[in-house]
């Protein structure tokens, strides 16, 4: 089975045009409809291509120093 997905707003209610679809005369296809939920509105300062914009930022000084000083770590004594 070869699946195709085509995402399709219809323009007219009841009404669906479909064309340059990878299919031959005579194919014989299975078409299912799928309701897809309404798109999420973003804000301005947000967008879904940069989901975290806008969001509070940390910061890390020194990412790669150790955060116990070696000579406290019981694991080594």
């Amino acid at each position: 089975m070869n699946a195709h997905k085509v995402t399709i707003t219809f323009s007219e209610d009841g009404k669906l045009e479909l064309t340059d679809l990878p299919f031959s005369a005579g194919d014989t296809v299975e078409i299912i409809f799928l309701k897809q939920p309404k798109q999420q509105q973003y804000s301005p300062t947000s967008s879904p291509e940069y989901p975290l914009q806008g969001k509070q930022l940390y910061r890390y000084d020194e990412p790669f120093e150790p955060a116990v000083v070696a000579e406290d770590w019981e694991v080594l004594k």
